[in-house]
């Protein structure tokens, strides 16, 4: 929870939007869990080493993160940081897109045993998408 939570802190630090804790998954517009290979939402999983987490545009809200993947909190090694996938995923959920520059968090791949946050990329794309 706290990989995640500092991941939303970084969002809002660089946006307008605030974000915080439901009391209950029936009342929460994002919701974040784990699934393996066909989880329900249509999109399956792959297994180990293959797709990491996937996460829907807005107003949907979902976020899924691939329970056969090693996560990790921190750079280490063989491991995907959880709150590095979780700045992309969430990158998503507000309406990003995959990017191709260099160093920006919306790159479509995250390296194993690497730590990384927003990209001055990242923060344009979301002042740009949301005119802020």
């Amino acid at each position: 929870m706290s990989a995640v939570a500092r991941a939303f802190a970084t969002w809002q630090g660089n946006t307008h939007f605030r974000f915080g804790q439901a009391q209950s998954i029936e009342s929460a517009d994002l919701k974040i869990g784990f699934g393996r290979r066909d989880h329900g939402d249509g999109h399956p999983f792959d297994g180990l080493h293959g797709t990491a987490a996937h996460a829907f545009a807005p107003s949907d809200g979902r976020f899924h993160y691939d329970a056969d993947e090693t996560w990790v909190v921190g750079a280490v090694p063989g491991g995907l940081d959880l709150e590095t996938v979780a700045l992309h995923e969430i990158g998503h959920l507000l309406g990003l897109g995959h990017r191709s520059v260099p160093g920006a968090v919306m790159l479509p791949e995250v390296r194993t045993g690497f730590t990384q946050s927003l990209h001055a990329d990242d923060i344009q794309g979301i002042k740009a998408l949301y005119n802020t």
